[in-house]
């Protein structure tokens, strides 16, 4: 499930709790569907936080490959 959809359907599922309309067995099968969403939502962040930080570092050798490369041209 895509990040996106998983945290509409945690904020759906958050307003409804709110409402204070829902009886209890409701509630209960809510909020463990919201753990569930929420848990979709912390791992998919963790991913793109991982990549993140992996593309930085493809960046950052990058680009100090091409600066020690411009100085051995230099000389």
């Amino acid at each position: 499930m895509p990040f996106e959809e998983a945290l509409q359907k945690l904020e759906t599922i958050v307003e409804t709790m709110e409402s204070g309309d829902l009886p209890m067995e409701s509630l209960i099968a809510r909020y463990e569907e919201g753990v569930k969403l929420a848990k979709v939502c912390q791992e998919k962040l963790a991913e793109a936080e991982l990549k993140i930080q992996q593309l930085e570092k493809t960046a950052a050798a990058e680009l100090k490959l091409k600066h020690v490369a411009a100085e051995l041209s230099e000389e």
